[in-house]
C-alpha cells in the first residue's frame, strides 16, 4: 500500500512538472487523458492547474475550462473559481465572469483575485451597478484597506463613468502604493479631467510620493491635451533628472506633448535624442506635423520611417492625411489614401474617408467629396456629411450643403452648428427663405449647440474663458485690457467682421458656436489676459474646443503683428500659428 501511495505521488509530481512546461492545447488533452487513466483527476494541484491553463492561458480553451469545472472538478475551491472569473473577464463574454461570481458567493469566499477579475469584468462590460454592489461585498468581506482590490475597484468605476466614486475610494484607502496614484491620474485622464489628472500629481508631490515611467506618461498625456507646455517641460526636466529618458514610452509622450502643445522643435529635439524609436514614435511626429498644416514634412518623416524599416498602420494615414487636406495637396493625399490597402493592406476606418472628404472639399472639389461618401463603406456615419457641409460653407454651395443637412436629419444627428452653417450659406447667396427655413427648425426642435470655450496657460496655472466670460477673478481687467487690444489691433488694420446672421435670429445658439462677431468670443478673452500677465516677446498660446471664426482669425493675426507676439491657437481641426500678421495656414481651413 506504502508502494501504491508513492507511485501515486510520483505520478503527481511527473504530471505536475508536465503541466509547467505545457504550451499548447494538443498537449493539455493528452495529460488530461493521462491524469483520467490513473485516477488523479480529483489532485486538487493538478486540477487547478489543468484548469489555469484552460481558462487563462492564450493556448487554452474556455469550453474545455468549463468542462473540466462542472465535470472534473467536485468541491470547487476559491483558486478554481478565480480561473473561471479571470478566464472570461479577459474574453469577448466577460458577463460571463461576474455569473461565476455570482455563482461563487454561495459556496466559497472571494479573496483579493476574485474581487480585481469581477472588478475587470464589470469595468469591460460597463456594469456601474454590478461594481457598486461588489464595492459592498469589498466592505463586508473586510477587504476595504486591499491595496490591489481599491485600485482595481477605481478602474472599474471610472471606466463606468463614475469619477467621483473612483475618487472616494482612492480618498478612502488607508495606504496607497505607486500603482493607485498612476490609476487615479489614469482615470481622470481618460474621463477628458486633465485639470484633475495635473492636482493629483501637486498631491503626490506633497505627500512626498515618488514617481516612476507610467505616472510622467500620464501627467504628458494631461499636459498635451491641455495644452499646458510650461507643466510639460517641467515634466521633461524631471524624467531627465530622474533617468527616464531611456524609456521608449516616455519619448513618445514627450514628442506627443511637445506636438500638441504647438512646439514642434522640442517635439523633434526629444524624436533626435530617442535611442530606440517604435511606430508611435513616429506616428507621433506625422501626426504632429499634419495638424500644423505641414503636410511636406509629414510626407517627409513618412519616408524617412519606410527607410527605418518601420511598418505603418491606420494612425500613420491618418496623419499624412490630414496633413495632406491642410496644406492642399490633394493629389498627395489621394495616392496615400490608396496605398494603404493596396501596399499596406490596412482598411480604410471612418476617419480616413473623412479625412478625404475634408481633402476633396477644402480644395473646391465638393462633387468628388460628395461622390467619396455615396460610395464608402460610411456613407451612414454623420461625421462625413457634417464635414462636407463645413466644406460648402467655404465654397458657398447651397445645393450640395442641402444634401448634407438632409442627410444629417435623416440620420437623426443634426444639430444647431448645422442649421447655422446652412443659413450662413443662404445668406451669402441673398436667401432670405433659407435662412427662414433654418430658424425655424431651430426653434420648433429646440436644438442646442456645444458651448465654446478656451483656454491658456499663464505659468503653471491653466485659465478657461467662455463667450461673454465675467466668471474670471481678474474680469475687470480682462475687459479693461481687451479694450486697448482691439483699438491697437485696429490701428494695424483690423476690421470686425459684421455677422453674417443676427444673433438675434438664433436665440438658442451660442453665439460663439454661430460666427457672430459682437460677442467677446473666448479666445478673445484668452489673448487679453495672456497679453496683460505675461512679459512682452513671450508666446502665448491658446486651446479652443471649436474652430476659430473668422473674425477672431483676422482679430489674432492683426493682433500677433500690433503687439509682436507669437500667437498659436489649436482649434478642433488644426494648428494655426500667428505671427507679424500671417498666419500658418494661409487662410486656408
Amino acid at each position: 500500500m506504502l508502494t501504491n501511495h508513492a507511485s501515486q505521488a510520483s505520478k503527481s509530481k511527473a504530471i505536475l512538472t508536465l503541466l509547467q512546461g505545457c504550451n499548447s492545447l494538443r498537449k493539455l488533452s493528452k495529460i488530461h487523458a493521462y491524469v483520467i487513466t490513473n485516477g488523479l483527476h480529483h489532485h486538487p494541484d493538478i486540477s487547478g492547474k489543468l484548469l489555469n491553463f484552460c481558462a487563462v492561458s492564450v493556448s487554452g480553451s474556455l469550453p474545455y475550462a468549463q468542462l473540466l469545472f462542472h465535470h472534473h472538478i467536485q468541491n470547487p475551491e476559491t483558486q478554481h473559481w478565480n480561473s473561471m472569473i479571470r478566464g472570461f473577464s479577459q474574453s469577448p463574454s466577460p458577463l460571463q465572469a461576474i455569473s461565476y461570481y455570482n455563482l461563487m458567493l454561495s459556496y466559497s469566499s472571494p479573496d483579493t483575485f476574485s474581487f480585481s477579475f469581477v472588478l475587470k469584468a464589470c469595468e469591460r462590460a460597463n456594469v456601474e451597478p454590478k461594481c457598486r454592489e461588489v464595492h459592498g461585498t469589498v466592505f463586508r468581506c473586510g477587504y476595504q484597506n486591499d491595496v490591489v482590490v481599491c485600485t482595481n475597484l477605481m478602474k472599474s468605476y471610472a471606466v463606468n463613468g463614475s469619477v467621483d466614486h473612483a475618487r472616494r475610494v482612492f480618498d478612502e484607502m488607508s495606504e496607497r502604493d505607486l500603482v493607485s496614484w498612476n490609476s487615479m491620474i489614469s482615470c481622470y485622464s481618460q474621463a477628458g479631467l486633465h485639470h484633475e489628472a495635473l492636482n493629483v500629481y501637486s498631491l503626490m508631490r506633497r505627500e512626498n510620493v515618488g514617481l516612476d515611467g507610467f505616472t510622467l506618461v500620464g501627467l504628458l498625456s494631461a499636459c498635451a491635451h491641455l495644452g499646458a507646455l510650461n507643466t510639460g517641460v517641467a515634466m521633461h526636466e524631471l524624467a531627465r533628472e530622474k533617468g527616464f529618458m531611456g524609456s521608449v514610452y516616455v519619448g513618445n509622450a514627450l514628442i506627443d506633448m511637445y506636438a500638441k502643445c504647438g512646439d514642434l522643435d522640442g517635439a523633434l529635439c526629444v524624436f533626435e535624442r530617442m535611442r530606440k524609436r517604435d511606430a508611435f514614435t513616429w506616428n507621433s511626429m506625422i501626426v504632429g506635423y499634419g495638424v500644423h498644416g505641414r503636410g511636406n514634412e509629414a510626407i517627409y518623416f513618412f519616408e524617412k520611417m519606410m527607410m527605418a524599416g518601420v511598418q505603418p498602420n491606420s494612425i500613420t494615414f491618418l496623419g499624412l492625411l490630414c496633413g495632406c487636406s491642410h496644406q492642399g495637396l490633394v493629389e498627395k493625399g489621394v495616392d496615400y489614401f490608396h496605398m494603404m490597402s493596396s501596399r499596406f493592406n490596412i482598411k480604410p476606418g471612418i476617419k480616413h474617408y473623412g479625412c478625404l472628404v475634408d481633402l476633396f472639399g477644402r480644395a473646391g472639389k465638393l462633387e468628388k467629396a460628395l461622390h467619396v461618401i455615396r460610395t464608402s463603406r460610411a456613407q451612414d456615419d454623420p461625421v462625413l456629411w457634417r464635414t462636407l457641409l463645413s466644406s460648402c460653407k467655404i465654397h458657398m454651395n447651397v445645393d450640395i450643403g442641402e444634401v448634407a443637412l438632409k442627410n444629417l436629419i435623416r440620420l437623426g444627428s443634426s444639430n444647431a452648428g448645422d442649421y447655422v452653417l446652412l443659413a450662413t450659406i443662404y445668406f451669402k447667396a441673398k436667401d432670405a427663405d433659407g435662412v427662414s427655413r433654418m430658424r425655424k427648425l431651430i426653434k420648433n426642435q429646440g436644438v442646442r449647440t456645444t458651448p465654446g470655450w478656451s483656454w491658456i496657460e499663464v505659468g503653471d496655472q491653466i485659465h478657461k474663458f467662455v463667450v461673454d466670460d465675467k466668471s474670471h477673478p481678474d474680469t475687470e481687467e480682462i475687459y479693461t485690457k481687451l479694450e486697448v487690444v482691439v483699438q491697437q489691433a485696429a490701428l494695424n488694420g483690423y476690421v470686425q467682421e459684421e455677422s453674417l446672421i443676427r444673433a438675434s435670429d438664433f436665440t438658442s445658439i451660442d453665439t460663439e458656436c454661430s460666427g457672430t462677431s459682437g460677442s467677446c468670443h473666448s479666445e478673445k478673452l484668452a489673448i487679453a489676459f495672456g497679453l496683460a500677465r505675461t512679459p512682452e516677446g513671450t508666446c502665448l498660446r491658446i486651446v479652443k474646443n471649436l474652430r476659430v471664426c473668422r473674425d477672431c482669425h483676422s482679430f489674432t493675426k492683426f493682433v500677433s503683428l500690433a503687439f509682436n507676439r507669437e500667437i498659436i491657437v489649436r482649434d478642433r481641426v488644426r494648428f494655426h500659428h500667428f505671427k507679424g500678421g500671417l498666419c500658418s495656414c494661409k487662410d486656408y481651413w
